[in-house]
């Protein structure tokens, strides 16, 4: 019996005792395929980080130091105000007619996955705003990125829904959100979100979310900043002065990375080609869009992370306006990329909204991360065929 197969069965036993002691087109039907039916229930509280895996050693209990402590997205030593406060999730658009994004690299977690129209949105998970007036441009909901957002306990920012999947779900109690005041919000955040002036961009491209007034709305609301007792991280990161890919000699090396390949498909990445190019120098991925570097309008910096995840999701077409259907609960496959090695294994997430997908190698040990930001492409398994990478 393998470690993640143990964890299971006492998480298992854990909660028997507790228990006994976006897009324009928004108004077609509610479809029964995929939509994403789990439990609201609050999982059984654990430990601040995941038990030590064999290797090298890891990020276990959190500890202040000078003032800072090491971040749950992150690994990394951060003002300890930062590390401790809930994170905000803002959903920002990635076509070509939006570019550039503005302060998406302040991002500790990316996650990216396809929409209708063929193309990728982004879920952009901040802890690191403080600094920042503004973040976008921002754009609609699709219910697979609030599952997801609620297992990091992020607040959702969005501006639009597709309502006939999302009214319902983010409108819950169990999800705490900043949304801009449309048709479908029950209580919009007002004073989140403007426009600001982008000559030769279209008006739902000049929408973005503004720190300030998003802090006032989230006070407003009654919103609580600090994780909550069952909150369980999403990676176990590598500790200080060790790299991840020491557990992963064996491993095969990979340079190139490409979500949908380099022919083209219909997966969700064919539109704009996306990859990661990894520069051993400072263990990071470069991503690239369009044949073109892909910047923070911010700084003009490239955007960049330690860590790339490839997580394959079941996929549907909703109906006939190409609304997709994810499966962001369950199990699969997955490929995690860190310090410029290959990482086959799998992804699960059994506990609930409130829980992580979490990453194991193919024995079955959870998988160690670089310290660092991490870019999650949510992979449809149907063109899993396309994915790339040397």
């Amino acid at each position: 019996m393998n470690k993640k197969t143990i964890v299971r069965l006492i998480i298992g036993v854990m909660i028997s005792v507790l228990l006994f002691g976006c897009g324009n087109k928004e108004e077609e039907k509610t479809p029964d395929s995929v939509v994403e039916k789990v439990p609201e229930s609050t999982p059984a509280p654990t430990a601040a980080a995941s038990p030590t895996p064999e290797g090298v050693p890891v990020i276990t209990e959190r500890e202040i130091k000078d003032g800072k402590m090491q971040s749950y997205l992150t690994g990394e030593w951060k003002e300890e105000e930062a590390a401790n406060r809930r994170p905000i999730a803002v959903m920002i658009p990635n076509n070509s007619p939006a570019m550039p994004q503005y302060g998406i690299s302040r991002a500790s977690i990316i996650y990216e996955a396809p929409v209708e129209g063929r193309i990728t949105r982004l879920m952009a998970v901040f802890e690191d705003f403080d600094d920042l007036d503004r973040i976008g441009p921002v754009r609609s909901s699709r219910d697979y990125f609030v599952y997801v957002a609620m297992g990091y306990q992020a607040i959702y920012c969005n501006w639009g829904l597709a309502r006939p999947y999302v009214e319902e779900l983010i409108n819950r109690d169990t999800v705490q959100n900043i949304s801009a005041s449309v048709q479908g919000i029950y209580n919009p955040a007002n004073n989140a979100f403007g426009r600001v002036s982008r000559p030769g961009y279209a008006d739902e491209f000049r929408g973005y979310l503004f720190i300030e007034g998003m802090l006032e709305d989230a006070e407003r609301l009654g919103y609580d900043w600090e994780y909550d007792d069952a909150y369980v991280p999403p990676f176990t990161f590598a500790a200080d002065g060790v790299k991840a890919q020491e557990n992963y000699e064996d491993m095969e090396d990979a340079v190139t990375i490409y979500p949908g390949g380099t022919e083209g498909n219909k997966g969700g990445y064919g539109a704009y080609n996306p990859f990661f190019e990894y520069e051993e120098k400072d263990g990071l991925y470069y991503r690239y869009q369009n044949g073109e570097k892909q910047i923070d309008e911010l700084d003009g910096s490239q955007l960049a992370v330690a860590n790339v995840v490839f997580q394959y999701c079941h996929g549907e077409v909703r109906d006939d306006h190409d609304y997709l259907a994810f499966g962001v609960h369950g199990e699969g496959d997955a490929i995690v990329f860190t310090g410029g090695k290959v990482i086959k294994g799998t992804w699960e997430r059994y506990d609930g909204d409130a829980t992580p997908a979490k990453f194991f190698d193919e024995d079955g040990e959870e998988i160690i991360f670089n310290q660092g930001k991490t870019w999650i492409c949510n992979i449809w398994k149907e063109y899993g065929e396309f994915v790339k990478y040397e």
